[in-house]
């Protein structure tokens, strides 16, 4: 009997261990779905527009406000992101870099994203209403119909989603300025420009690494034939050249500095650097480096432009 009991024990045991992996595996498909290292840089082109956006006339900086601020926009962002799985899940099954993600590859029902989804953007959008203000509210609302309701279905029908796709992609920085101030000036758009004009290199470089992909699930984020490689370029060169202009112009707006606006130009030449490399090679190579440039210039740039505003 004692050595049933052992057996049975054991057996409870890995039976219990069994259903932890099972339940970490699931938490861990969730938060997939709301793709955090998107959310990250989101966060950070939030926080730069808050800080940017805050009256600092004697005013002491209001953290708690920006943790809000934070809290809902990454809500909505995750919401978005779920949503567009959700109703991408096939195209997604298609293609080789996304086969893998919880909805394609049937780890998940889609009632269930649908349901998270819904819930996330709904409680980011009355989080920011009720912790910030009803502009901020409003801009995520906007963002989140951008992004679902026009960019996702025009990547099926036209390379212009790119375009379409960049306005709900430079939101976040707009939603910080708002909930910081309560309004947009014009200023404000200077660092809604910057993000606009950034994703133009940053998701070439991800077309043309999985262009095959992309095609075989009937995605035109590029034109057929020929004509891929001259839109990829242009888009790429032409969204890194105006980052030299937009980025050191500011920089002097939040507050002129020799070193700072040395720094801006510096940084926007390098990218805009990958970028040609790109249009010239057309490379996976390439494409993989304009990547990696594009994922570190986009912190740094905001960076700049704080410590402009900061000194």
């Amino acid at each position: 009997m004692c050595e049933r009991g052992r057996v049975n024990a054991t057996a409870n045991v890995a039976a219990l261990e069994v259903d932890q992996s099972r339940f970490l595996a699931r938490i861990a498909d969730y938060v997939a779905l709301t793709k955090p290292e998107i959310s990250f840089l989101i966060a950070v082109a939030t926080s730069a527009g808050f800080y940017l956006g805050w009256p600092a006339e004697g005013r002491a900086f209001p953290v708690l406000l920006l943790i809000h601020t934070l809290i809902g926009t990454v809500l909505v962002a995750g919401g978005a992101a779920t949503l567009n799985q959700y109703f991408e899940r096939r195209f997604d099954a298609e293609m080789r870099r996304t086969r893998r993600r919880p909805l394609a590859s049937g780890r998940l029902h889609p009632f269930e994203a649908a349901g998270l989804g819904a819930l996330l953007s709904i409680a980011g959008a009355v989080y920011l209403a009720v912790a910030t203000n009803w502009l901020a509210s409003l801009l995520a609302v906007l963002t989140l119909a951008l992004y679902l309701l026009l960019y996702t279905p025009l990547k099926r029908k036209t390379p212009l989603c790119t375009l379409i796709g960049a306005i709900p992609g430079a939101m976040p920085p707009l939603i910080g300025w708002a909930a910081a101030s309560g309004k947009l000036s014009i200023d404000a758009w200077g660092v809604f420009a910057t993000l606009f004009l950034w994703q133009f290199p940053h998701f070439m470089a991800i077309a043309w690494m999985y262009r095959e992909d992309y095609s075989r699930a009937g995605y035109m984020v590029l034109p057929l034939g020929v004509q891929a490689g001259r839109v990829m370029s242009w888009q790429a060169l032409a969204g890194s050249f105006l980052l030299l202009p937009v980025s050191v112009g500011q920089v002097i707006t939040n507050g002129f500095s020799l070193p700072s606006s040395f720094a801006a130009g510096l940084l926007s030449g390098v990218f805009f650097y990958y970028s040609a490399r790109l249009a010239l090679r057309r490379s996976n190579r390439a494409a993989r480096r304009l990547l990696l440039a594009s994922i570190v210039y986009l912190p740094l740039v905001y960076v700049l432009f704080v410590l402009a505003k900061r000194f």
